[in-house]
């Protein structure tokens, strides 16, 4: 629309108007988006009204009422983790150490977190250097380097029923370091170089030890092969001799089958000729001449070859008188 002609103050109102109209609408969108609050994921809002507590507004859409609503604090509702600084603490045989902690701990309650405690995080640090120094009082020096599981759990323990009421929960607290005196720390090598140096020693002579052992059990191994091995050839060599003297002892058997064999061959030959007893007892004479000839020391000379000798001598003393006449 074009604007009807004014003269000049007339121009200058509907310019003070039209700023005035501006800055009245960018002051009206600003109350506007700070009435409406988002809160995000892990976020809570600790809302105040005229100064005093109102309401805890969690994960969304939020609005408040301008100029009476306010934030008062933003709380972080996710696990953090507090790393203080080297404490100094007595044992009970009064010697001082420094140990750092490690505190894991998680907002359940903003309101108590936000009107609980001034400085929480100080809070807690204080906390936990008086719980260290009652903990560590009453364990020896080697009881503390060995028993940070046990200090860990009582001191969590302790720490969470404190923290309760400002809305906080310990979950885990650890501790970082323990770092004795230089004197302490000095004789604590020269222990653990002394202990290595016995184990190394240990080990040596278990070394050996087998060593030893393995190399006796390999003699007595190869003296019980050898020991083995000589009985084996002396079963074999017996073994060996038994079946020649059998095998000599079947031959002669045979052989003297084989021989009875012939001469009952030759008997039963000459009975089937028809051979006169003149010749019968030829034969027999053979057969004694053979059996004297043999290494029997003994003869049994029968009655009927004796008769037969004598008639054999005679006819041979006949005969030589006849050819000496």
């Amino acid at each position: 629309m074009p604007i009807p002609y004014l003269d000049r103050p007339g121009r200058c109102m509907f310019m003070f108007g039209f700023m005035l109209f501006i800055l009245l609408a960018v002051f009206l969108i600003w109350i506007f988006s700070t009435c409406i609050r988002v809160v995000p994921q892990a976020r809570a809002l600790v809302v105040e009204r005229m100064g005093a507590y109102l309401d805890t507004w969690e994960v969304g859409v939020h609005f408040a009422v301008p100029f009476i609503d306010r934030v008062a604090k933003k709380v972080n509702l996710k696990e953090q983790v507090a790393d203080f600084a080297p404490q100094p603490v007595i044992t009970k045989d009064n010697v001082t150490i420094r140990i750092d902690t490690v505190v894991f701990f998680q907002i359940t309650d903003p309101k108590l977190y936000a009107y609980g405690v001034e400085n929480p995080i100080m809070a807690i640090e204080n906390l936990t250097a008086t719980t260290l120094r009652n903990i560590i009082g009453e364990l020896e020096l080697d009881q503390t380097l060995t028993s940070r599981e046990t200090i860990n759990a009582k001191m969590r323990a302790s720490l969470d029923e404190a923290t309760d009421p400002w809305g906080i929960k310990v979950n885990r607290v650890e501790l970082k370091n323990i770092i004795p005196p230089a004197a302490i720390q000095d004789a604590m090598e020269k222990q653990m170089k002394a202990e290595r140096e016995r184990r190394e020693a240990i080990l040596r002579a278990e070394g050996e030890k087998k060593s030893t052992i393995l190399v006796a059990e390999g003699k007595k191994e190869s003296a019980i092969l050898d020991a083995e091995a000589e009985k084996q050839a002396a079963i074999l060599h017996a073994e060996a001799e038994k079946e020649k003297r059998i095998r000599e002892a079947e031959g002669e058997a045979e052989a003297i089958l084989k021989v009875q064999q012939a001469n009952a061959d030759g008997i039963r030959f000459i009975k089937e000729a028809g051979a006169d007893e003149a010749v019968l007892r030829l034969k027999s004479l053979e057969a004694f001449a053979a059996a004297a000839d043999g290494k029997a020391t003994k003869i049994i000379i029968p009655s009927d070859i004796q008769s037969i000798a004598g008639l054999t001598a005679s006819i041979v003393e006949t005969a030589n008188s006849c050819k000496n006449q």
